[in-house]
């Protein structure tokens, strides 16, 4: 809904989409497609660094921004999602740029080359208190790591649909746990993300409160669980296709099936399993079909 996405983009201040330069590096040629090192400007002055993936050998079927994950490894960003570490079920980057999709991986601020002190892939004692104060800093100046982190998410988009050539109808985004929930209020706010892939991330407030479960850093905005909850989020994004994966037994999706019948719409295609959190070969063969099969095809 408009209304959400204009009420949201006011309480946090977040300022509208700007053309975004972008330095080029290093190419480095893999099985089906290429990895480019970028960098491009944030917010605040700071280096954004991603990988860009790029078919080899075909005309790209579309566009897609993956958000990593968190999984408490502030070491691993951009790098999780091209494979080259951490769980191979994150390893998005490679599996659709092999369908033939263009893909932008960029780092979490706080997260692998956005850590405050080092750099790498490499775990750090301070990392964790990093990201902590990435979010109270900006409480002291009543901004949120929210506003922060979309501006960083849109920027994305400007530079995928910049760099890549694809159809602006065949652009979205997708993530899991963390980068699903980024990847849920970037749709929300940015009507250029045409579909969108969220796994691990579809909980209502009250769900994840019963539960005890934590609540995002990025999430942490004063007052905003008074006035919308996960399927106002979801409904917002409608109709553009959502695919929303989800586990009975993942606490950050223990209602997921209730918030998906409570956005309703036919727009959301809901893959509930009986498992926990992390990915299996299933779900991201799952969404990685999905993504290609239906959230490319594009919006008419």
């Amino acid at each position: 809904m408009d209304t959400l996405r204009t009420a949201l983009r006011e309480r946090l201040g977040l300022a509208p989409p700007a053309p975004v330069d972008v330095r080029r590096g290093e190419v480095v040629a893999c099985d089906g497609y290429d990895r480019e090192r970028i960098e491009y400007p944030g917010l605040e002055g700071d280096v954004i660094p991603a990988f860009l993936f790029t078919p080899v050998g075909r005309e790209p079927l579309g566009g897609v921004v993956v958000f990593h994950q968190h999984n408490g490894e502030f070491h691993f960003g951009k790098s999780e999602v091209a494979g080259l570490v951490g769980d191979p079920f994150q390893a998005f980057g490679p599996a659709l740029a092999r369908q033939g999709l263009v893909v932008l991986a960029p780092d979490a601020i706080s997260f692998e080359d956005r850590r405050a002190g080092v750099r790498g892939v490499q775990p750090d004692t301070y990392d964790w208190l990093q990201h902590y104060n990435a979010m109270s800093y900006r409480l002291l100046d009543g901004d949120t790591l929210m506003r922060k982190g979309l501006d960083d998410a849109q920027r994305a988009m400007t530079v995928l649909l910049a760099v890549s050539g694809v159809d602006p109808s065949r652009v979205g985004v997708a993530g899991h746990s963390f980068g699903g929930t980024t990847a849920m209020y970037h749709a929300v706010v940015d009507p250029r993300c045409r579909f969108a892939a969220i796994s691990g991330a579809v909980g209502s407030f009250d769900s994840r409160r019963g539960a005890g479960t934590g609540i995002l850093l990025f999430e942490t905005v004063p007052g905003l669980a008074r006035w919308l909850d996960t399927h106002d989020l979801l409904s917002a994004i409608a109709p553009r296709p959502t695919l929303v994966v989800s586990g009975t037994q993942d606490k950050y999706s223990l209602d997921a099936d209730e918030v998906v019948a409570r956005a309703g719409g036919d727009s959301i295609t809901h893959l509930r399993v009986e498992r926990g959190h992390a990915l299996d070969a299933e779900r991201f063969e799952a969404i990685v079909a999905w993504v290609v099969g239906e959230g490319a095809q594009g919006v008419r």
